[in-house]
């Protein structure tokens, strides 16, 4: 049927998948296949990979960045915003002409070079525009606007903000993409093109209460789904564009895993690879919300029991536990995803082509992805047992909430082992006062008194005196370049205590305990009325785990689920 196929983002979690599907489905007609990625490397090695499965077909590596002038495909992004004359030709190629922007551009090169007749594309577009971060540009301007321009240093500081700033617009970068695929596919005489996009929100609404590590409800996030479904608008365009290729979209609504599970050296939303020993701090005068991680000691590395998620990044047993779990994000596979993307490359109606029929399009959740997660979340717990060290949590997966609450959770289930331990043997609430007395007797044993200060995430005493904490803190946000904070307003502290410290105060203890009450009372009635009382307020799991405790939080107290 097809010959020639170009897969973008071949080599990624999706793409490899899609790789196989269509070598395996079409292994009578096809001769060659494009693997593109970002990084040369992952281009050929997955090339390499598929030539030895499917000898009778060949496989060429591509790689480079799609979205810029060929020249600098190669190029890391933080490179070329450094050098001002890079700059300057991003944005000419950017916001300039588009005759000589499509010439030179990246991807209109590859795709004039192979004039495949069916491009896949599988590149997580509107992460990778969404993330440049345009809010954070936006704060770096305002403040260079409100400065004096006769203050020292003023060009050298705002030109290249501004500039940084321009190159963070999703709209443009997706208006100039979307624009050179037209083109280049219809003079390739392209007879296909298939997109593998995304919801943004993993299928969950507003209320999502994931982030990548940042503050709830992000305003990042929101523009990947703004960036996700103007991309959706942009080539339903194009499908309605006289001898354009066929163009369809497939949006997975969850999150996509998973490649493997292992135990590895690992890296926080920081960059951080080392555990520090946490320094106590007074809860009074100001709080410095970065300081020089060489000025702390060091007990070792990261080295963590992680499910690998691909482009996702790497997930913690309880991360991952707590995302995939019921009412929350849950997650497909990507073989599932590949299998949608060759029957809509055969023509077959799948009802999952977002362009053709947007209100039915979506992924949900699988059934699948449900019995491989109890394999995952097994291999996870042997994994971490050998390893000797709890995975609880990176934060790189937001909400700020979501790291605080596995370590208050571990901490629980270290110090009571079972949810039925925490109250009372009649089932009441114990005392707060003892519950934060045990939990503070526990802190002086456990894992989370390195790894919780070393991730940014800080313990409040049970007094509320003092802090343990590392060389950064990712509760308050810096704001700019501000990452000084007054710890002297109690209702700040408060605040910050709620998003992202572990409190050992009796008062969150109190929180906790009447929480586990009614986890256990909502399944004492599914055990009385079986399937009928199962809902979002059923704690479903007969162990204590942290993670489907923190969904149960999500769900039953921040709003945070899905659904459908």
């Amino acid at each position: 049927m097809f010959r020639d196929t170009l897969v973008l983002g071949g080599a990624g979690l999706v793409g490899l998948q899609v790789c196989r599907r269509i070598a395996t489905e079409f292994a009578s007609t096809a001769t060659r296949i494009v693997v593109a990625s970002l990084l040369e490397s992952e281009a050929r090695d997955a090339a390499t990979r598929l030539q030895a499965e499917f000898p009778k077909i060949s496989f060429l590596p591509e790689w480079g960045n799609l979205f810029v002038p060929d020249d600098l495909a190669n190029l890391p992004r933080n490179r070329v915003l450094a050098d001002p004359a890079l700059r300057r030709r991003l944005l000419d190629f950017l916001y300039g002409d588009f005759e000589a922007a499509c010439t030179n551009n990246h991807l209109a090169k590859m795709v004039l070079r192979h004039r495949p007749e069916v491009v896949v594309d599988c590149v997580n577009t509107a992460t990778g525009l969404s993330y440049q971060d345009v809010f954070q540009g936006a704060a770096k301007v305002r403040e260079w606007l409100s400065a004096d321009p006769a203050s020292p240093g003023f060009d050298a500081r705002g030109v290249p903000d501004l500039e940084a700033f321009l190159l963070s617009q999703s709209v443009p970068q997706l208006v100039r993409h979307v624009q050179i695929v037209h083109r280049v596919t219809t003079e390739a005489r392209t007879r296909v093109y298939i997109k593998v996009g995304t919801t943004g929100t993993g299928g969950m609404g507003m209320n999502i209460p994931y982030t990548h590590s940042e503050d709830k409800p992000s305003r990042v996030l929101l523009a990947k789904t703004e960036a996700a479904f103007g991309h959706t608008g942009l080539l339903f365009l194009l499908a309605r564009t006289p001898d354009a290729p066929i163009v369809k979209e497939v949006k997975p609504a969850a999150m996509i895993g998973y490649k493997g599970v292992r135990t590895m050296p690992v890296r926080d939303k920081h960059d951080n690879d080392a555990l520090f020993v946490a320094r106590e701090a007074p809860v009074s005068g100001s709080l410095e919300l970065r300081e020089d991680a060489k000025a702390y000691e060091t007990d070792g590395s990261l080295v963590l029991s992680v499910v690998d998620t691909g482009e996702n990044g790497v997930f913690t047993r309880g991360e991952f536990a707590a995302i995939t779990a019921l009412g929350q994000m849950q997650y497909v596979t990507p073989e599932e995803i590949a299998r949608v993307v060759v029957h809509e490359i055969r023509g077959q109606n799948t009802g999952q082509d977002v362009i053709s029929a947007i209100d039915s399009s979506v992924m949900d959740p699988s059934y699948k992805a449900g019995l491989v997660r109890q394999a995952a979340m097994a291999d996870l717990e042997d994994a971490e047992r050998s390893s000797g060290m709890p995975s609880i949590a990176l934060g790189r997966l937001g909400p700020p909430e979501l790291s605080k609450l596995l370590f208050e959770a571990q901490l629980l289930k270290e110090a009571f082992g079972t949810l039925a331990g925490v109250l009372a043997p009649d089932g009441q609430p114990r005392p707060p006062e003892e519950v934060a007395q045990r939990l503070t007797e526990q802190l002086a044993r456990s894992a989370v008194r390195l790894q919780a200060p070393s991730i940014g995430i800080p313990i409040l005493s049970s007094d509320g005196r003092s802090l343990l904490r590392g060389p950064r803190i990712n509760v308050p946000e810096p704001v700019g370049t501000r990452t000084t904070v007054s710890l002297d307003d109690p209702a700040s502290v408060d605040r910050w205590a709620r998003k992202g410290w572990v409190d050992l105060r009796p008062t969150n203890a109190a929180v906790w305990t009447s929480r586990f009450q009614s986890m256990i009372r909502a399944r004492g009635h599914l055990r009385d009325m079986g399937s009928a009382a199962a809902s979002l307020t059923s704690y479903l799991p007969t162990a204590f785990e942290i993670g489907e405790v923190v969904a149960w939080i999500f769900n039953n107290e921040m709003g945070g689920y899905r659904i459908k």
